[in-house]
């Protein structure tokens, strides 16, 4: 009887929790512009949230991605001798396998982070690895070089269409 009651405790002590948090979501009415000019309940820009908007999916699927296309496809082309393991356009992160380059004797791997949509140095970001560690400064920033002269390429390319 003792275990049945203390059951019964959680159980609307947990509702009572709900009740609390959906009461929780209420908007306030009389929002003020600056010129204190009251703007209509049907403003697009008032909108009434709950609790339960946590659970929605409220994003525009038709939202441009935050990366740089040239940046992502120069990347792609610079290091086609690489198998590309993973890739993912919305992050802006391509990972590369082991590959060696043609004329070379060593074999890279790459990881490739293009975080910006401007088409700049700053945003693209390359972490090379050799199999017996980091490959050097120098290697790196000659890949970095090759792939934004590339990127350059793309976008001279384009804006010729």
């Amino acid at each position: 009887m003792i275990m049945r009651t203390a059951n019964l405790t959680k159980v609307f002590l947990i509702l009572g929790l709900g009740v609390l948090l959906a009461g929780c979501g209420d908007t306030f009415r009389n929002i003020t512009e600056p010129n204190d000019v009251e703007v209509p309940d049907d403003d697009p820009r008032v909108r009434q949230s709950t609790v339960w908007d946590l659970f929605d999916n409220n994003q525009d699927p038709n939202t441009a991605v935050a990366v740089n296309k040239y940046l992502w496809d120069a990347s792609l082309d610079v290091l086609n001798f690489m198998p590309v393991q993973t890739a993912d356009p919305f992050s802006g992160v391509i990972v590369m396998g082991y590959g060696t380059p043609p004329g070379g004797s060593r074999a890279y791997r790459a990881t490739v982070f293009v975080r910006d949509p401007a088409l700049d140095a700053r945003s693209l970001s390359i972490s090379l690895q050799t199999r017996s560690g980091p490959a050097s400064i120098e290697t790196v920033r000659a890949i970095e070089d090759a792939i934004m002269t590339r990127a350059r390429q793309l976008r001279l390319e384009d804006s010729r269409l």
